[in-house]
């Protein structure tokens, strides 16, 4: 392109100098402008889809990467899930039997409690049983005795 504009230059130059000066030679110059013109758009418009094609490259490789992260953190919250899932069924289990221990063991008090007292009924019945006889035979002595008086 320097070169077109120094030829032009000559020829403008020219022009004004000699008045034999024929001007389709700067027309044939403006033709080689127009080429030059429309190789650098070319130039540029190819440079620009290398560029645009570069950036698609990296957005590919951006989103692939970003899928892979994604992926990799999915995974990473399954185990944690899973990890959760399996600790909270061990404790539901702990306490599940817990429970159960805690049942058995009430059910034993409470069998120990109803023996116990039943047999605190039965003896006091017992006692009062043995109290009355007692009473019973005092008086029934005491009613066959004549008294003095």
């Amino acid at each position: 392109m320097e070169a077109l504009i120094s030829q032009f230059t000559f020829l403008s130059d020219q022009s004004l100098n000699d008045k034999n000066f024929d001007p389709s030679t700067i027309e044939d110059l403006m033709k080689l402008f127009e080429l030059e013109s429309y190789k650098a758009w070319a130039a540029m418009e190819l440079e620009q889809e290398e560029e645009v094609a570069e950036a698609e490259d990296s957005m590919q490789e951006a989103e692939d990467c970003l899928d892979a992260a994604m992926e990799s953190a999915m995974e990473e919250f399954r185990r944690f899930e899973e990890e959760m899932e399996r600790e909270s069924n061990e404790e539901l289990q702990g306490l599940l039997s817990i429970g159960e221990s805690a049942r058995r063991l009430g059910r034993s008090m409470e069998r120990a409690a109803n023996f116990a007292s039943n047999k605190y009924i039965e003896t006091a019945l017992n006692s009062a049983t043995a109290s009355m006889r007692s009473a019973m035979k005092t008086i029934s002595s005491k009613s066959k005795k004549v008294h003095p008086s």
